[in-house]
């Protein structure tokens, strides 16, 4: 089966939970949108705000990933009795949070509609691949702040530094 490419619309503390957990959890723990993505996909998370409901304006990319495999599961969350879907995801660790608005007029997405923002609604949007790579790439641009700097064994190359699929 052909790679497909998804770009997630979730507020940046849940993203910053779902890549602690190494998972991908979306439309309040839905499980339909993570039974659309195979293994391999790419998934990139948009957020729009820094959390719910009326955290600051963000309107940043904040991770990327690839589904694991083809599993969706049902998780425990805590004693709420919650069980949200999620599947697993390995996350480029060194992605830095980045704005999509020097994208906008790049992207298939959204270079020719002036309202793209309102199919972000859904919660998961199906990318082209290009647009997954210039996403990569803006996530990638930016240097990481000396408190974001994923650090491995001492002066580890670049080929060497961890991804959350990583286990030890």
């Amino acid at each position: 089966m052909a790679i497909r490419y998804w770009l997630g619309v979730v507020h940046r503390d849940h993203v910053r939970r779902a890549v602690s957990l190494g998972v991908a959890q979306l439309n309040h723990g839905s499980r339909d949108a993570l039974r659309r993505m195979g293994e391999s996909d790419g998934l990139v998370y948009y957020s729009p705000r820094e959390y719910s409901p009326d955290g600051p304006l963000l309107r940043e990319l904040t991770a990327i990933g690839r589904i694991a495999d083809d599993s969706v599961y049902q998780a425990q969350d805590g004693d709420t009795g919650w069980r949200p879907w999620r599947r697993r995801v390995d996350y480029d660790l060194l992605a830095t949070d980045a704005p999509i608005r020097p994208l906008v007029p790049v992207l298939d997405l959204s270079r020719n509609d002036p309202n793209w923002g309102y199919q972000l609604r859904k919660g998961l949007v199906e990318l082209s691949r290009h647009d997954f790579e210039a996403m990569v790439a803006q996530m990638r641009a930016t240097p990481p702040e000396p408190s974001r700097r994923v650090i491995s064994g001492g002066d580890a190359a670049a080929g060497d530094l961890p991804s959350s699929g990583d286990r030890a």
